[in-house]
């Protein structure tokens, strides 16, 4: 029978400190895995069986995680978008994440938390309201949710048609884009420096952004979307738009929907979708465009990926398939150069 392991003095003081200061057992942890960074997920609006906790975040290596004040509601949209504002504030004081406003705030030994807002209807049709909200953190906004607002139009052309089974999954909306509100709401975002998001948008409203912010040589984002050419559906980009965003230096946050990654819904259906996704961006868009933006909190739980506490066993994958220079890339220097470049 082995004997009890004696324990060193470094190791005493060390489990002491630790006991008394947590951070000093996180700055530990997050020194021996991979870090990442989330550009999407929705706890601000869940009410309970989160996803994402501060234990999950630590767990999983999370190095910035961004909050979306998620509006779905259709009226007090703007109101609904400040009290998810409060909420955020609270939930970093309450969990210990340290909220950040540019790349100069991040913390190396902390879960750091960025504010975005996902429903552009959110300002109602009043940039003054997008300043506003500016000021309160926000960084990064979803234009367009699952039905047209103020700014644009979304990625599905009738979204209640698709929800009666009227319409397929595969069915995009090309022809309509920003409105002439939008093109304005775009470049405000640009001057003052919050991250215009085309995730959910329509296929026009992503290359009305993209001639936008590339004629001020300022990339943009999907912060959570797959690609089309693996699984087939309008929530997903194809491989002329993913082109399109890396060379204007944008990234997308690959989704973790389940849904929208295949129709296997086993775990090593979804573990093989998740890295043919990967593949399939990479390999159209370059190895500067994929970033994470898992949708947690936001959607069903993935066989494969429940919560953020199972993000190193993908980091692995993507270690294997991709090498681990373009893995860092992936997991958090594609999105912290983006963010770097427009929230400064």
């Amino acid at each position: 029978m082995r004997g009890r392991q004696k324990i060193g003095r470094s190791e005493y003081v060390f489990l002491f400190q630790t006991a008394i200061c947590p951070s000093l057992f996180a700055s530990r942890h997050f020194q021996k895995q991979m870090r990442y960074c989330d550009l999407h997920c929705d706890a601000l609006t869940k009410e309970r069986d989160f996803q994402v906790t501060k234990e999950n975040l630590t767990a999983g290596g999370c190095y910035l995680q961004c909050f979306a004040a998620f509006i779905s509601v259709r009226k007090d949209r703007y109101d609904s978008a400040l009290t998810l504002c409060d909420r955020f504030d609270a939930l970093c004081k309450e969990e210990g994440y340290h909220p950040v406003r540019r790349s100069a705030d991040l913390k190396e030994n902390a879960v750091n938390a960025l504010l975005t807002v996902e429903e552009g209807g959110a300002i109602e049709g009043d940039l003054q309201k997008l300043d506003v909200l500016y000021e309160r953190g926000v960084r990064m906004m979803t234009l367009t949710w699952n039905y047209p607002n103020e700014i644009g139009f979304p990625n599905f052309p009738d979204f209640e048609s698709l929800k009666e089974g009227k319409l397929p999954f595969t069915a995009r909306e090309t022809s309509r884009g920003l409105t002439e509100f939008g093109r304005e709401t775009v470049e405000r975002m640009n001057l003052l420096g919050m991250l215009a998001d085309v995730s959910h948008g329509s296929d026009k409203l992503f290359y009305d952004v993209a001639e936008i912010c590339g004629r001020a040589s300022i990339p943009f984002v999907a912060s959570h979307s797959g690609a089309d050419s693996v699984y087939a559906c309008a929530r997903n980009l194809t491989d002329k738009q993913l082109r399109v965003l890396g060379d204007l230096g944008g990234v997308v946050g690959l989704d973790f929907c389940a849904d929208f990654l295949s129709g296997d819904l086993s775990v090593k259906g979804q573990k093989d979708a998740i890295l043919a996704h990967a593949r399939a961006i990479v390999n159209a868009g370059g190895e500067d465009v994929l970033a994470l933006g898992s949708d947690f909190d936001g959607i069903p739980e993935n066989p494969y990926l429940k919560n953020p506490a199972y993000m190193p066993d993908l980091l692995d994958v993507f270690s294997r398939e991709f090498g681990s220079r373009i893995t860092e890339k992936i997991a958090r220097n594609n999105f912290l150069r983006v963010f770097q470049k427009v929230c400064h």
